[in-house]
């Protein structure tokens, strides 16, 4: 049995807007490639269907870790975001290399690019509305912490960067022969980077990341005020599900209060931790003789 929370519901409502004006998006620039004679508009259709697929990916992603846990996944299937992330930042670098092959073969040839009247029209569109997904995207990803939405922002802004190359060759063809693979070129690199930038921040939370600073430093406020400054919290160790996270760390308490006694008070944390920071924490007690 599957349920959506709140921000899977965004990330899942992004991935639908995405999908709708992608198929928009295609119909018009690949008509306006056919009656301008472009190859590259056309090419560029091809590239924003491609991001259709990407959205796919995210509505995906989002489906399957909104499936509640079960007895062989008993955290829940909250990684598959991450999954989904590393998708999207291959699909990311396969267009970025496509992207450097055309250019080299068109230098090879000194071929230049070709353009009509109904380019600037579907290029200055996408543009726009590709920035404008993207941004969508982004701000969704700030609210929710998916990384499967962001990278599809990234992928829509690779689209709007595409099209930027098909109206720079527009206004500078005429004086530049190779300006479009130029920037065709550049651009690949910059595809290449985020897919970098992607894949490296999702395989950091399937592997485990160290806490930030600042999460030890609430944590550890949290446990001064409840437990009291003779309480000495350490070992911390997150562990990253998607919208889920478990958090585990030690207490040193000293050794003559009662096991009762720690026991509602680790409780008393661990139910703060999960209010105020949204986090399942579990806490292990020891003597504070032992230091």
């Amino acid at each position: 049995m599957m349920t959506m929370n709140e921000n899977s519901k965004l990330g899942y409502r992004e991935g639908i807007v995405s999908v709708v004006l992608n198929l928009f998006l295609f119909v018009l620039k690949y008509y306006a490639g056919v009656v301008s004679a472009s190859v590259a508009l056309v090419a560029d259709a091809w590239h924003t269907l491609s991001d259709s697929l990407t959205s796919v990916v995210v509505i995906l992603g989002l489906r399957l870790s909104s499936r509640k846990p079960d007895q062989e996944h008993p955290f829940g299937h909250g990684r598959w975001e991450q999954v989904a992330a590393v998708i999207i930042a291959i699909l990311l670098a396969v267009v970025g290399w496509g992207f450097i092959e055309d250019a080299v073969a068109k230098l090879v040839v000194h071929e230049s690019a070709r353009y009509g009247t109904w380019a600037y029209v579907a290029t200055l569109v996408s543009i726009g509305l590709k920035e404008a997904l993207a941004r969508y995207a982004f701000h969704i990803a700030r609210l929710t912490k998916n990384m499967a939405v962001k990278a599809d922002g990234w992928h829509h802004r690779s689209d709007a960067l595409s099209s930027v190359i098909v109206l720079a060759g527009v206004f500078l063809n005429p004086y530049v022969w190779w300006m479009d693979s130029a920037l065709g070129i550049l651009v690949s690199l910059m595809l290449f980077y985020a897919a970098y930038g992607i894949i490296r921040e999702a395989v950091n939370k399937i592997l485990g990341e160290k806490p930030s600073e600042e999460m030890i430093a609430e944590v550890k406020k949290i446990v001064g005020e409840e437990m009291g400054k003779q309480a000495y919290p350490h070992h911390f160790h997150v562990h990253n599900y998607g919208d889920h996270t478990e958090f585990t760390f030690h207490v040193k308490v000293p050794g003559e209060e009662t096991v009762r006694q720690t026991h509602e008070l680790a409780t008393r944390v661990e139910q703060r931790l999960c209010s105020e920071m949204n986090v399942d924490a579990t806490i292990h007690i020891e003597p504070l003789e032992r230091v």
